[in-house]
């Protein structure tokens, strides 16, 4: 499989030039110059198939012969070494949880892969690479993680100054070695422009090799197919999903599975205040403003990177892309009634992410006749546990092997929103 740039289509690469580079040399995301096909018998018998081989079916196409078959089965055995539940919330709804990896969320699934494909293309080469990323939350934690310790692997996180929970900043901020959190006195949005700014200096790309471990990364973005198969495979039935959604790499993985096959009914982007893909779904015009802080904050994202491939699936078609995807936005005051009724009624633990996507699933099926809903629970509540409701705090449940990680103390290196001063950094360090 050969990729392209969405920039540039005549700019094409391998799947490791892909991984290793993150971001084209003319800012374009890359996308896969063909999308795959399953056998029509795939889905008509996918209880039959291992999680493993169903997994290995999805992302073969797109690797191709550029990792051995023995090499690639046992990154992605890595990738799935924690369950992927659905859990029934109420008739005809159910959660798909996603946080049983090591940080709790859902993005412990890309970096894992990312990381065991990045280590694999590293193998011979003595150069160290950089891995640069921004995170709104949960990216940071699940990279530092999924890298720590592999040779020759720098880790460079740029995060948000206050703008991520007390949990997520200590799992970006403790593990040290090879992990390093720049602590940005910004928004996500600039974090992310900082990085996408140093991909295309080439004083500092002579100076350290770079990639990019956020879902603008192929290898980040494409294996989070998997649990949206795995989630057909426990219910099998026609799904409407409703995804959380800020830079759109997880939704976008998700519509990537249906393009190949995967029976979807219909999608759903919920979004929390920051509504520029809700705008443009009802107005067709793209017009990213300010990000604005919310109790989401993952989703704090005003000018998601991975929409344009959503474009790209639907071949920049609007009235396609409405056949298949409906976008919602919702408040705080929202997020915080949904949280606190479902616990009362249901007896179920929503994080404010994945109260955002049963609020945008539950809208959707007031108004349709579907019949089975999916959203996605993409991170631990108690990652959210000093910003989730009073009422609700003292009854989240800490699981044992984050624990530790409250009276380890943060290191970060605390820069101004300037790309000069991370520039700077990087060529000193």
């Amino acid at each position: 499989m050969k990729y392209f740039s969405l920039q540039n289509k005549q700019h094409v690469v391998t799947f490791e030039d892909a991984v290793v580079q993150g971001l084209a040399p003319d800012k374009g995301l890359y996308f896969p110059e063909q999308i795959p096909s399953f056998e029509k018998e795939f889905f008509s018998k996918i209880e039959e198939h291992s999680d493993l081989d169903i997994a290995y079916a999805a992302i073969k196409p797109f690797v191709g012969e550029e990792i051995p078959e023995e090499i690639l089965r046992k990154i992605i055995a890595d990738t799935l070494s924690f369950p992927f539940p659905l859990e029934k919330v109420k008739d005809n709804i159910y959660a798909l949880e996603l946080f049983h990896g090591p940080t709790l969320a859902f993005k412990d699934v890309g970096a894992r892969f990312m990381a065991g494909c990045l280590g694999y293309f590293r193998r011979n080469d003595s150069r160290p690479v950089t891995v640069l990323v921004a995170t709104s939350g949960d990216t940071g934690g699940a990279v530092a993680h999924g890298f720590y310790n592999v040779p020759g692997v720098r880790v460079v996180i740029l995060y948000p100054s206050g703008k991520v929970s007390t949990l997520q900043e200590k799992q970006l901020t403790t593990l040290n070695g090879n992990i390093t959190a720049l602590e940005i006195q910004g928004t996500f949005d600039d974090c992310q422009r900082m990085v996408k700014t140093a991909f295309l200096d080439a004083e500092l790309q002579a100076h350290c090799l770079l990639t990019s471990a956020n879902s603008i990364n192929v290898a980040r973005w494409l294996p989070q197919m998997f649990y949206y198969l795995l989630a057909y495979k426990q219910l099998k039935s026609d799904i409407v999903f409703s995804v959380p959604s800020g830079n759109f790499g997880n939704i976008c993985a998700g519509m990537m599975a249906a393009a190949m096959g995967l029976p979807v009914q219909h999608f759903v982007a919920s979004t929390n205040v920051n509504d520029t893909v809700p705008r443009f779904m009802h107005s067709g015009k793209y017009e990213p403003g300010q990000a604005t802080p919310t109790l989401s904050n993952a989703m704090d994202v005003a000018d998601p990177s991975n929409f344009i491939r959503i474009l790209e699936l639907f071949a920049n078609s609007l009235p396609a892309l409405q056949q298949k995807l409906t976008s919602y936005s919702f408040t705080d005051k929202e997020t915080i009634v949904t949280m606190e009724e479902v616990w009362e009624k249901e007896h179920y633990m929503l994080d404010p992410h994945g109260a955002v996507g049963y609020l945008g699933l539950q809208k959707y099926l007031s108004q349709t006749k579907s019949t089975a809903g999916v959203f996605l629970e993409t991170a631990h509540p108690v990652k959210f546990a000093d910003t989730a409701p009073a009422a609700l705090q003292e009854k989240i449940v800490t699981p044992e092997r984050v624990q530790s990680l409250y009276s380890l103390d943060k290191k970060a290196v605390l820069l101004p929103n300037d790309y000069n001063a991370l520039k700077t950094w990087l060529m000193q360090n």
